[in-house]
C-alpha cells in the first residue's frame, strides 16, 4: 500500500469501519462460513462442561478456532478489498467496544475474549443437548434486493 492510500485509509477510519463490518457480515452469513462453524462445534463441543474450571484442551480448542475464524475472514476480507489492514480494523474494533452491540461484534468478541468463547460453546451444547428448542426451522432471512 502506498503512502496516499494509508493516510487516507486513516482518515477515514470510520467508514473504513463501517465498510470491514459489513464485508465480515456478508462473510459470516454465507452458507461457507456457516458450515465451517457447525462442523467445528461438532467436533468440540462435547469437550465443554459448565463451571469455573477451564480445562487446558479448552485453550488448544480456542486457538484452533481463533485461527480458523481469523483466516477465513481474512482470506475473504482481501479478497474484497484491495487495501485491508488487520491491525487498523483491530485497533477500530478495540476502540469502539463499549459503544458496539449486535450479533457480529458477539462473534468478534469470542476471537479476543476466551470467556465469550466458552459461553457461545455451552450454548451450542445446551442446544444440542436439547435444552434449547429448535426455533430455526421458523426463521427465514432474506436479502433487501430484488
Amino acid at each position: 500500500m502506498d503512502f496516499e492510500e494509508n493516510i487516507m485509509k486513516r482518515q477515514n477510519s470510520s467508514e473504513y469501519f463501517d465498510t470491514v463490518i459489513g464485508h465480515i457480515e456478508d462473510i459470516v452469513i454465507g452458507e461457507e462460513f456457516q458450515r465451517m462453524v457447525n462442523q467445528f462445534m461438532e467436533c468440540y463441543y462435547y469437550e465443554f462442561e459448565p463451571g469455573e474450571e477451564n480445562k487446558i484442551i479448552y485453550t488448544e480448542i480456542y486457538q484452533k478456532y481463533t485461527n480458523m475464524i481469523e483466516a477465513h475472514i481474512v482470506e475473504h476480507l482481501n479478497r474484497k478489498m484491495t487495501c485491508f489492514d488487520m491491525d487498523l480494523f483491530a485497533m477500530e474494533l478495540e476502540n469502539k467496544k463499549t459503544q458496539l452491540d449486535g450479533e457480529i461484534f458477539e462473534l468478534l468478541y469470542t476471537l479476543t475474549d476466551f470467556l465469550a468463547f466458552k459461553d457461545m460453546v455451552l450454548d451450542y451444547k445446551a442446544f444440542k443437548e436439547g435444552a434449547y428448542d429448535d426455533l430455526s426451522k421458523g426463521i427465514s432471512v432474506t436479502g433487501l434486493q430484488k
